[in-house]
């Protein structure tokens, strides 16, 4: 398999002098095309940083991250953001979705940004609730959706322009273990349906278990063993 993502002396810093704070110090990494990785580290490690930085959502003080063999920050911040919204998809531990809009309105959402119309948004859309287990939830908004119900609706929300990427920043951070677990199998059910390459940023062991590959952060570096 090639390499999708490459990260090469990455290093992420905020403020300036006395209260400059470095919190990634030189990470080197490569991610292949359809692996599954598990980020872990102690809180304030620097793991949700490097999933930033990797999805281009925050530029990086200094290094290179390239996606397909293309340096990505040599882009416009608006070139980025179609870069973003074409190549990456993104769940959070907060769901992020829009209220006053249903399931299937926020699972068309990026289509919609994206410039498509909503009847060709709508249909991958349909399919991907379906495929989470939402079909009979097309129409619910998120208040009347559950915890895990409402991650699902993300999870096929960050798929519906077929990323070739899929960052995932405490995935069932919120939820309970019963419901953490379902959202688990939906992940590695999309996962063997789509081949999606798949870094998620964890503290769930059970989570972490299930990925191919564990890196280990420790002071916003990589632990080499």
């Amino acid at each position: 398999m090639s390499s999708l993502l490459e990260v090469v002396d990455l290093h992420k810093s905020y403020g300036a002098g006395t209260g400059r704070v470095d919190v990634l110090k030189g990470i080197d990494l490569t991610v292949v095309e359809g692996e599954t990785i598990a980020l872990v580290g102690a809180s304030g490690a620097g793991k949700s940083t490097l999933l930033h930085v990797m999805g281009t959502l925050d530029r990086p003080t200094s290094g290179t991250v390239r996606f397909c063999g293309e340096d990505v920050f040599k882009k416009s911040d608006a070139a980025l953001a179609v870069f973003r919204n074409r190549s990456i998809g993104f769940v959070f531990q907060f769901h992020h979705l829009l209220p006053e809009f249903s399931a299937l309105e926020n699972v068309m959402m990026p289509a919609l940004i994206g410039g498509q119309s909503r009847a060709a948004a709508a249909a991958p859309a349909r399919e991907l609730l379906g495929e989470v287990g939402l079909a009979h939830r097309l129409n619910h908004k998120p208040g009347e959706l559950s915890g895990g119900e409402q991650q699902r609706v993300a999870i096929a929300r960050a798929l519906v322009l077929a990323p070739k990427l899929l960052l995932a920043d405490e995935p069932t951070g919120n939820l309970d273990m019963k419901t953490s677990d379902e959202v688990h199998e939906t992940l590695d059910n999309i996962h063997r349906k789509t081949g999606v390459t798949l870094v998620i940023v964890t503290h769930n062991e059970r989570l972490a278990a299930r990925m191919a590959r564990t890196i280990r952060l420790v002071d916003g570096r990589i632990e080499t063993v």
